[in-house]
């Protein structure tokens, strides 16, 4: 196998992909999918299958089924290369897909743990977003157009509420958060001011994800965590909230070295103190990445740098493929959503083994 053949990196959808009847052709043509689908039950299998977009666009609902989809997809794409065939040279998700990049690397143990863990991210976020009465307290736009112009208007509109970007998804491209008037004032300033060369497209979702609403639901969070242990990565994993390696975002540092040629009770020691390290980092992380930006634009980039040539995007829908043309279109974009692009993915991956 050649280097080249590590030069594909594999990213997971995120909340707002979701779509009717996902994940059955992937479940009919794929056991390995199959067994991903059948492990998180038959509560999630509905929502996937029959469910309508009005229930999929439900916080609670929405988050267990994409992250078992872009899991689904992944299970799928490494059973159809063959175990022979090497593991990405790098992953990433896209806020709720991050934890699905997460447990491909291993610093979440098992899908079993990280469906666990969504489900209860979910749930938080959604209260986090809802007022005392049950309405939504915070909406979200994409501002289309360049940054510059995108993050002035949000200066003009926020006034006296909480408005912030919160998506930085390509350079044309900024999605705004927070109170529900402030993305308004955001929208009609946008609408008012054509000249200033700002889209706003509003966003069917529940609360203002990734931005200062969303602290409670940190604080829930972080409480949730303590039951939890996470182990160091196998894979190089870039993060949302920096757009660079989870080995070098900063916090709870990683071992600077390898206790290969540690022996015996001295390496079980460096061994226990790596895997604390990489626990409290991936707590940190987390904790980081439900109130603070998604760096996309920068992960895609980053990886670009690193000399990625293709990446294939696991879970429904091609938004981020569009979102990696945008960024970097030097950059092949497969994706993995159903047997048609299973097999297509798959058949393209293969080159590098020639």
């Amino acid at each position: 196998m050649t280097e080249a053949a590590k030069k594909y990196a594999v990213v997971f959808a995120g909340q707002g992909a979701q779509k009717p009847g996902m994940g059955r052709s992937l479940y009919e043509a794929s056991p390995a999918a199959r067994r991903v689908f059948d492990e998180a039950g038959g509560e999630i299998k509905y929502d996937c299958f029959e469910g309508g977009a009005e229930r999929l666009a439900q916080t609670e609902v929405t988050q267990p089924a994409v992250y078992t989809m872009d899991m689904a997809a992944y299970a799928a794409l490494r059973e159809k290369l063959g175990p022979g065939f090497p593991p990405p040279g790098a992953v990433a998700g896209f806020s709720l897909g991050e934890y699905a990049a997460f447990t491909a690397a291993g610093i979440i143990g098992s899908f079993e743990t990280g469906l666990a863990l969504v489900r209860t991210r979910s749930l938080l976020m959604k209260a986090a977003g809802a007022n005392p009465d049950g309405s939504g307290r915070g909406a979200m736009a994409a501002g289309m157009g360049g940054r510059d112009a995108v993050l002035a208007l949000v200066e003009k509109a926020r006034g006296d509420g909480i408005l912030e970007a919160v998506n930085f998804n390509s350079p044309q491209q900024t999605v705004v958060a927070g109170d529900a008037e402030a993305v308004a004032r955001f929208s009609g300033l946008a609408k008012a001011g054509r000249s200033l060369g700002v889209k706003a497209i509003p966003l069917p979702v529940s609360g203002a994800f990734h931005s200062p609403l969303m602290r409670p639901a940190a604080e829930g969070l972080a409480e949730a965590l303590k039951a939890y242990a996470f182990a160091p990565p196998s894979l190089k994993v870039y993060l949302n909230v920096t757009g660079g390696l989870f080995e070098d975002c900063p916090g709870a540092e990683m071992p600077a070295s390898s206790t290969d040629d540690v022996p015996g009770e001295d390496r079980s020691a460096a061994d226990a103190a790596g895997n604390a390290d990489a626990d409290a980092k991936a707590k940190a992380v987390m904790l980081r990445q439900i109130q603070s930006p998604v760096q996309w634009q920068a992960t895609i980039e980053a990886m670009a740098a690193a000399g990625i040539e293709t990446i294939v995007e696991a879970g429904p829908g091609k938004t981020l493929s569009g979102l990696v043309k945008k960024t970097a279109p030097e950059i092949q974009t497969l994706h993995v959503e159903d047997a048609e692009s299973l097999e297509e993915a798959a058949g393209q991956l293969r080159r590098f083994e020639e």
